[in-house]
């Protein structure tokens, strides 16, 4: 069994559905708490980090064999929970960041949450350290993004999210665009199906190489 901790409840289906496809029959247990997020913005992902290991206990009690945090924010306390918890623990955009560092240098992060930016650009930092890379990392705060997705307008959310891409493209001067957050993903099927030709940068979510990783941990 794979654990889950989300921080929003938008992620259990997209995260079935990524199982369904690219590793069928692995049970998966999901931990669903925002409001760790919200405690993580206002005092620091330290601030949260007795909750965040004792709910990644808790999924391991119930028989997890690995777990996948697939909040951006809560990344690095939650993989530091793993070894007093006795199971690996993956952040979901770990996978990403390897990825991004091997395109190239020069890469552009995108947030709709100003507390994610510094954890993602230090992972990258970390995944160019342990790769030889050299890493330069600007970053980006999506206006209004988070507001539109909390309040339920999805579709507001994730055009907010397009533009700011398109903007990134348009500049130039990038071997890949990091959406930080899970949220973010469908942003990627989105421009591919605009219509509107693209700059040719890759632009890396998270969710479909970070579960992949993780089955692989769990033993599927």
């Amino acid at each position: 069994m794979l654990g889950l901790l989300h921080t929003s409840p938008v992620h259990v289906p997209v995260f079935d559905a990524l199982r369904d496809a690219d590793a069928p029959g692995l049970p998966l247990r999901h931990q669903v708490r925002p409001e760790l997020l919200a405690a993580a913005r206002e005092s620091g992902p330290a601030g949260v980090a007795d909750e965040v290991a004792e709910t990644i206990g808790a999924l391991a009690r119930d028989g997890a064999r690995a777990v996948l945090c697939t909040c951006s924010t809560l990344g690095e306390v939650a993989e530091a929970a793993g070894s007093a918890a006795g199971v690996p623990v993956l952040r979901v955009d770990r996978p990403m960041a390897a990825e991004a560092v091997a395109t190239g240098p020069r890469l552009a992060v995108l947030a709709t949450v100003a507390s994610t930016l510094a954890p993602t650009t230090e992972l990258i930092a970390d995944e160019a350290r342990r790769a030889g890379r050299p890493a330069e990392v600007r970053t980006v705060l999506v206006p209004d993004a988070w507001e539109r997705f909390q309040n339920g307008d999805r579709e507001g959310s994730l055009r907010a999210v397009v533009d700011a891409v398109r903007r990134e493209q348009a500049a130039g001067g990038l071997d890949a665009l990091v959406l930080a957050q899970a949220s973010m993903a469908p942003a990627v099927e989105r421009l591919v199906d605009d219509g509107r030709p693209g700059s040719g940068v890759p632009v890396l979510a998270s969710p479909r190489s970070g579960l992949r990783a993780a089955a692989r941990l769990a033993g599927q």
